[in-house]
């Protein structure tokens, strides 16, 4: 019968329980449950499309170790006393627990229609009171990934499904400035008012209302996340105030403006992302970067090298990019840390490179504070220090890069964000990398595996104010990145016939479709 849905219940044998021994220390001592006197942690499966004999080796080989765990099948009873509750990924969230035994399974049954639905079951004993059922619940279930799941039979995993319908803004061209300012906060978007006039104006000119879609796009690719709007404001006044450092201030102020007159025939405006590569820019001019690999694709930052290989030099590229997750971190620790690794190694793994060392700085405040203490609308700082070292660490075991150096900074300036900066070098034949212009009837492919609802809009979060509310509204701002399907494609490039096909090639982080069309 492979349309029935199976259970099984995979729980660690005392000896290994790690993490549900982990867990009952940080509800006894961090959360102050004195009542608690023991937890167990369960990883709950819910299959279909396999039969009854395909689902007994599933459950053996794929989802439990023998030697390390007890499974229980769906008549599992709890022991009096004790109190249960699950928690699962919210509808369109990546799950790779899911999916990994999907695949897995895949391997077995032979089958395409295979559904894996996952939970992890927590069982607490003691004397524990309503408040204190609920304090555990609201410290163990994080809004923006999560949600309590329901009990009772296996089911089906819901989706989060899209309507493919274009939707057109039906009145756009007319709306007044006060109308804009309620769609741009009926979608949610990170756009200003000004920036929809923008928009307004150039749909006038062509003469059609835009879609949805259209907005959002440009919405994605406005976002400083892709776009680093706030880095390109124009700076129209500067003053340096009266200090100890002021002298080397002005010279270095002077000299910028110096360096513009000379490298700019035209008046550019002045703006932090013009002071931050202008430096760049003056040492090209002069002929000093003559190792820098130029192109128009917009990867890593990729230099040329000679390298002895086997005795033989040999021209190579070498490729550095860091990315930052402060935000995604903050309000998903091991989400947002996971896909900072696996955000770096997307550029220069477009650059078809092969990603080799990691590197990982980050900033919080004490994760030893008192969880009373969490500011309203927060983590604790401990859930997203110890959340953010597993994820990161996950991602990176996953797709077997070494990350050589990892430093923690921890600072009360870093209560109201945590900084997350992650780092990597790698490195190609220079002969591998073809560039070349594309042309009509060159075909586009996407590559990768699907990783949730992230999508468009997904980079926005960067760009909007946010309040006490933003933890419950802002699950569709952190991408979950599929670290398995990443080493896949890292392996693929390495082999010439694939990346000598290969004309231009842009990552799909959070911009997206948004941005790699560009």
């Amino acid at each position: 019968m492979p349309d029935a849905i199976r259970r099984i219940l995979v729980e660690k044998k005392p000896e290994f329980a790690v993490e549900a021994n982990a867990m009952f220390s940080d509800l006894k001592d961090n959360l102050g449950i004195g009542g608690l006197e023991k937890v167990r942690v369960l990883n709950r499966y819910d299959v279909s499309g396999v039969s009854e004999e395909e689902f007994a080796q599933a459950a053996r080989l794929i989802m439990s170790e023998p030697p390390v765990d007890n499974i229980f099948t769906d008549d599992f009873s709890l022991a009096e006393g004790a109190f249960t509750f699950s928690v699962e990924y919210l509808p369109g969230q990546y799950d790779q627990r899911s999916d990994s035994a999907a695949q897995c399974i895949r391997l077995i049954a032979r089958g395409d229609d295979i559904w894996v639905n996952t939970a992890k079951v927590f069982i607490l004993y003691g004397e524990l009171s309503d408040q204190d059922i609920a304090l555990i619940k609201r410290y163990s279930i994080n809004p923006v990934e999560a949600r309590e799941a329901k009990s009772g039979a296996p089911r089906a995993p819901e989706t989060a499904a899209a309507s493919c319908a274009v939707k057109r803004l039906t009145g756009f061209l007319d709306m007044t400035q006060a109308q804009l300012k309620d769609l741009a906060a009926d979608l949610d978007l990170a756009m200003s008012t000004a920036d929809l006039a923008f928009c307004r104006q150039y749909f006038a000119d062509k003469g059609r209302e835009p879609t949805i879609t259209e907005i959002r796009v440009l919405d994605t690719y406005w976002s400083d996340h892709c776009r680093h709007t706030t880095f390109n404001t124009v700076i129209d006044k500067v003053e340096i105030l009266e200090n100890r450092h002021n002298a080397a201030l002005k010279i270095a102020y002077e000299l910028y403006l110096k360096d513009r007159r000379d490298l700019y025939a035209d008046e550019r405006p002045l703006t932090l992302m013009d002071m931050a590569v202008l430096g760049m820019k003056k040492m090209l001019a002069a002929g000093k970067l003559d190792d820098l690999d130029q192109s128009d694709e917009v990867n890593a930052c990729s230099v040329k090298i000679m390298a002895d290989i086997g005795g033989t030099p040999q021209e190579w590229l070498v490729m550095f990019k860091n990315e930052t997750h402060n935000h995604p971190t903050e309000i998903e620790p091991f989400g947002g840390a996971a896909t900072c690794l696996g955000g770096a190694i997307r550029d220069p793994l477009s650059g078809r490179s092969w990603v080799y060392q990691a590197m990982r700085l980050t900033g919080g405040a004490d994760p030893r504070a008192p969880v009373k203490n969490t500011l309203e609308g927060k983590l604790p700082q401990r859930k997203i220090a110890i959340g953010a070292a597993a994820g990161y660490s996950s991602y990176g075991n996953q797709i077997g890069i070494a990350t050589g150096a990892v430093r923690d900074f921890y600072h009360d300036r870093f209560l109201a964000k945590r900084m997350e900066v992650g780092a990597v070098i790698g490195a190609a034949p220079k002969d591998s990398v073809k560039r070349a212009v594309p042309v009509p009837g060159d075909r586009i492919i996407l590559l990768g595996g699907r990783t949730g609802r992230d999508g468009c809009g997904g980079a926005t979060g960067s760009s909007k104010k946010h309040t006490v509310d933003s933890l419950n509204d802002c699950g569709a701002q952190v991408q979950k990145g599929n670290a398995l399907t990443e080493r896949k494609i890292l392996r693929l490039f390495r082999n010439p016939e694939v990346s000598g096909m290969i004309k231009r090639c842009n990552d799909f982080g959070a911009g997206g479709v948004s941005v790699a069309i560009g």
